[in-house]
């Protein structure tokens, strides 16, 4: 049998608009009375009528969130933080994987529109940045983390990308190394864009040459690495150092140098961009430079609720400042 709000109400002795009041979070009712009636309800099997309460008070207390895809360790932390943090506040999240694929999104965001969500905090392939303004036109916030969409006003909370390409390059630049090969995402990203330019600053402040032939684009996926790391030692005059700053692109990186045979640091320092668990636990353990995934998570939960709670929508771009994590895969050169 269906257990109703009357029987919670009933079993927790309670009137069934108080009943009612409790389990909607209301601050009409006092913490001890809340508490209660919440374990009583939990105690009988009672669960809410989502699409009634939705219909009612125009709230669904569904947070939709959109990432590219769960193998890039950022995004699982960013999933992880996101849905810890709604759900203790009391919310459900709906997580969509658009596999950067700006059709796929469009149908995610279509039906997260259907199920009337509250909010969303997307990171965006940056082509449907009309159907996210008409959300937020429509009283739905919208946060965008990771990446920006050019041309429109939404709040933004992306990684300083530039910073940390800029000291991971320096990094390397202060071991010795002066043939520094960048495998990076393409130039139409967020990401791609400003770590290649903080790799070339750094470059060009050490005052060498940026030669293309040491820069190898693509999107975020092993593939990319697999052919980077191929192309690169390749080269008549190969890198002394490797930084990906392409996330996804590691696997493949990590392949190519195990059937190759390559001795890291030895034949090739390495320097990954985001932190990864296992890469601490990788023999060497490799070097990265960390992008702050669970500070830009917490931040988007931050924003979201206070958009949420009728802060209006300020456009602001929000920067997470990445570090540098040394380990073991990068050595510095002899001094000839």
């Amino acid at each position: 049998m269906t257990v109703t709000l009357r029987d919670v109400a009933r079993a927790a002795d309670v009137s069934i608009a108080t009943a009612s009041r409790a389990l909607a979070g209301s601050s009409l009712i006092n913490h001890a009375t809340q508490k209660h009636v919440v374990q009583v309800a939990a105690a009988i099997g009672y669960r809410t009528n989502t699409v009634a309460r939705a219909l009612k008070t125009r709230k669904s207390r569904l947070i939709g969130l959109t990432v590219h895809n769960l193998e890039n360790a950022s995004f699982r932390v960013l999933a992880s933080v996101v849905q810890a943090r709604m759900q203790a506040l009391g919310y459900q999240v709906i997580l969509s994987i658009s596999n950067d694929d700006a059709e796929q999104e469009r149908e995610i965001l279509k039906t997260l529109v259907d199920h009337s969500v509250d909010g969303l905090i997307a990171v965006p392939t940056g082509s449907n940045g009309a159907q996210l303004l008409a959300m937020e036109h429509a009283d739905t916030p919208v946060i965008c983390a990771v990446r920006r969409v050019a041309g429109a006003s939404l709040e933004s909370i992306l990684a300083a990308d530039m910073e940390g390409a800029y000291t991971g390059t320096q990094h390397l630049l202060g071991l010795g190394h002066r043939r520094i090969g960048l495998i990076v995402g393409p130039a139409d990203t967020t990401s791609g864009k400003e770590r290649l330019a903080g790799y070339t600053r750094a470059m060009q402040e050490a005052g060498l040459p940026v030669d293309p032939a040491y820069i190898h684009r693509g999107r975020y996926k092993p593939e990319t690495g697999v052919a980077g790391a191929s192309a690169l030692p390749s080269l008549p005059a190969p890198p002394t150092a490797l930084f990906v700053a392409n996330h996804e692109s590691s696997v493949g990186v990590l392949r190519v140098i195990s059937e190759r045979g390559l001795s890291i640091p030895a034949d090739l320092s390495l320097l990954f961009y985001e932190d990864s668990p296992w890469f601490e636990w990788q023999r060497p353990a490799i070097s990265v430079v960390d992008s702050g995934a669970a500070d830009m998570a917490n931040l988007a939960v931050d924003r979201l609720m206070s958009r949420l709670g009728g802060v209006a929508n300020s456009g602001r771009e929000y920067r997470i400042g990445s570090r540098l994590v040394e380990r073991a895969s990068c050595r510095a050169l002899p001094i000839s």
